[in-house]
């Protein structure tokens, strides 16, 4: 497959010469069960490796909607820009992770995605994708999988949200970018925060100041060790019963008014 260039005002996107059957995280925007016939013609439909740098765009929102993108190094968020003009964060990825699956049934992107870090993403011409779907079961499988993983995703940012504390917000952050990372095969205890506290406030509806009194008093009390964005989860069961007391109230509360 030759490689593809793509330029816009800002940069110039460079591609990774690369295979999807040598690709580390195959295994997660890729059904297992595809055989090598079909990752040969996936990898006919797909672009892969191209290259952004920080502060990058894969798309913006409202520009009209052709891909989605499965995150291969790096970082992204994902943001609207609300009436007022301001930016508000409303997801982040991580390799392995597709970014663009909610505005699959629109016409244009609900939201911009731009990279954290230098990254480097696949690109999946959609209706090529949907028509290979069609014709590889475990490929259309896979890919109502991932929608629904997308479904589940918007709804804990909802439940997030509507935590009462700043230590109950930050905690879910912690242990949904813990799973992630534990789906990579990498450590669910100690990882680097891909994101500025800037952004985890924005993302959280927290104060900047209100995201780095938490952290301190989480390290304080030892839940937690930070080293700049190096952070280790040092009792994650903490962490776990925290959003745990959180639901239990919630619960109740709901009880008690029914």
């Amino acid at each position: 497959m030759s490689e593809i260039t793509i330029t816009n005002a800002n940069s110039t996107h460079k591609t990774l010469g690369s295979t999807c059957h040598l690709c580390s995280l195959s295994n997660l925007c890729l059904p297992i069960a595809v055989n090598n016939t079909e990752i040969e013609r996936l990898e006919d439909v797909i672009k892969q490796g191209k290259v952004l740098d920080r502060g990058d765009h894969i798309f913006q929102e409202h520009s009209p909607f052709r891909s989605c993108f499965a995150v291969r190094s790096g970082s992204f968020k994902t943001y609207i820009v609300t009436e007022d003009g301001e930016e508000q964060v409303t997801g982040f990825y991580l390799p392995g992770e597709i970014i663009g699956m909610d505005s699959t049934n629109t016409e244009a992107y609900s939201c911009s995605a731009k990279a954290l870090e230098k990254s480097s993403v696949c690109e999946i011409p959609f209706e090529q994708f949907e028509d290979l779907a069609t014709k590889i079961p475990t490929l259309q499988h896979h890919f109502f999988q991932l929608m629904s993983r997308e479904i589940r995703d918007s709804r804990q940012l909802s439940m997030l949200l509507s935590k009462n504390t700043a230590e109950e917000r930050i905690a879910s952050l912690l242990l949904s970018l813990s799973e992630r990372f534990k789906r990579r095969k990498l450590s669910p205890t100690h990882f680097r925060l891909p994101m500025p506290r800037n952004d985890i406030g924005n993302y959280l509806g927290l104060a900047v100041e209100t995201v780095s009194r938490v952290f301190t008093r989480f390290q304080k009390t030892g839940i937690i060790s930070v080293q700049g964005r190096e952070v280790t989860l040092n009792d994650i069961e903490i962490l776990k019963d925290m959003i745990k007391r959180s639901s239990s109230g919630c619960q109740s509360k709901e009880a008690k008014a029914n």
